[in-house]
């Protein structure tokens, strides 16, 4: 049984281009798969190449080489980019394949041995060095400019903001750190001019990524320069003040995260911990080489709350790790109802090539792990349902991310894109566009959506 397909981000928003190529412009396809963090490499592999003198091809036909930006991080998402690949080679049959399932070159080339070349994740150089073998530029100094601003494949509105690199964890299940590498931290002054020109050129939302938020700048012991801390609380604060909403991402509940509500309570950042629990049993947790204190978690937790009352909590769990017993589990399910976390990602584990899990003992049969995730699902809906309704009658901002001829979809505070809920407005939305922020009232509540109409 694998993991349901609408509880993880695997593919980027289709890219939308404005510019039409010039007759004998090379033109490069890109497909990205995975999580938000690839989706940044895949901008920034095609600012490069628009910077060079390449048009970006919508579709494969148009295409003088596609590039397959991949994940390989679960066994179901390396299937997953196994088939984009052969897709992507079938419709135009030049490929270059990069991410993190490019970490296994040979796996790729067993599979699809037409690929032109593999390169593993966030080798810039080397997919730029291969799209140049496989299709040379042609560049027009009359009329290739460098871009005035860099390509985004997400909506005008909103940014992914990745500020560093790597992890130092060395959770069992988890391979990120062989193909990723150690932490390494960006610049701050560096991240707060990117967030500055992206603000400039409208995005309204900055979602801070990185594989561990919390620990930013740990590897450069904090580094100032310019005027700004590698520190993510500072951090935080200076992109605050740039009058866009920010979303933090994949933050770890290290002691000094507390340092953050503040910010949350003053609305500088928005009010939304994306934290990957994984789970609360101290032995399962053990197993899985993490932070064994889901007690005092739950003490944090609350702390948080009574210092932000508006804080949302999103988080991922996973069932069925090796060794986990129905006691374990049980706990995890009481654990959640104590937590009251408003939204919740649930996996089935699977082994992954490389990760010391696939070695421990007692793995779980896949009908008991299927049965968890349901009751698990089961008891997050029940929860998310009560925290909406809660809601009703109050007014709120959200974001409004698209409008068609039924209403507008907009998001809250608390609902980040592809991943949450979002907010539903089907009267009195005709003056409203994209990248707006207006108020609302909220007016009913579902399991995972709101629906209001606007008050401003």
């Amino acid at each position: 049984m694998t993991n349901p397909p609408n509880l993880r981000p695997d593919l980027a928003p289709a890219p939308r281009f404005d510019t039409a190529p010039r007759p004998g412009q090379p033109r490069v396809g890109m497909v990205s798969l995975g999580c938000p963090k690839a989706l940044v490499d895949s901008e920034r592999i095609l600012t490069r190449l628009r910077a060079e003198g390449y048009a970006i091809s919508p579709d494969y036909q148009g295409a003088g080489v596609v590039i397959v930006n991949t994940c390989g991080f679960l066994d179901s998402a390396k299937a997953e980019s196994l088939e984009a690949i052969g897709e992507a080679l079938a419709e135009n049959g030049r490929v270059i394949v990069t991410g993190c399932l490019g970490a296994e070159p040979e796996y790729v080339s067993g599979a699809h041995p037409g690929v032109l070349a593999v390169t593993g994740p966030h080798q810039y150089e080397a997919v730029i060095d291969a799209v140049h073998a496989a299709l040379p530029p042609a560049p027009d100094p009359f009329v290739d400019l460098m871009p005035a601003s860099s390509v985004r494949l997400t909506p005008r509105h909103f940014a992914y903001l990745k500020i560093s690199e790597g992890c130092n964890h060395h959770c069992r299940f988890c391979i990120i750190p062989d193909l990723r590498g150690r932490l390494v931290s960006r610049p701050a002054h560096a991240v707060l001019r990117e967030a500055e020109r992206l603000v400039a050129e409208g995005v309204r939302e900055l979602m801070v990524i990185s594989q561990d938020t919390s620990a930013y700048g740990v590897d450069i012991r904090h580094a100032e320069d310019r005027g700004h801390r590698a520190h993510i609380t500072d951090l935080a604060r200076d992109l605050g003040s740039l009058g866009a909403w920010v979303r933090l991402h994949y933050v770890y509940p290290y002691p000094h995260v507390r340092e953050l509500i503040p910010l949350m309570a003053e609305g500088l950042v928005l009010p939304y911990l994306d934290i990957p629990f994984q789970h609360a049993h101290p032995d399962t947790l053990r197993r899985m080489a993490r932070p064994a204190a889901a007690a005092r978690t739950l003490d944090e937790i609350a702390a948080w709350r009574r210092d932000c009352p508006d804080l949302a909590i999103r988080s991922t769990f996973i069932v069925g790790y090796p060794g986990e017993t129905e006691a374990e589990f049980q706990h995890l399910l009481d654990w959640l109802e104590e937590a009251q976390l408003d939204r919740v990602g649930c996996f089935q584990y699977e082994n992954v090539a490389g990760a010391a899990a696939n070695d421990l003992p007692d793995h779980v049969p896949a009908e008991i792990k299927h049965e968890r995730w349901a009751r698990f699902m089961e008891k997050a809906q029940a929860i998310s349902e009560a925290r909406l309704a809660a809601k009703v009658g109050r007014r709120i901002e959200v974001i409004v991310d698209a409008v068609d001829a039924e209403g507008a979809t907009c998001r809250t505070m608390w609902d980040a894109p592809e991943i949450d809920g979002n907010l539903f407005i089907d009267e009195g939305f005709e003056g409203l566009e994209p990248g707006q922020i207006v108020t609302v009232e909220v007016d009913e509540a579902g399991e995972y959506d709101l629906w209001g109409r606007c008050v401003d």
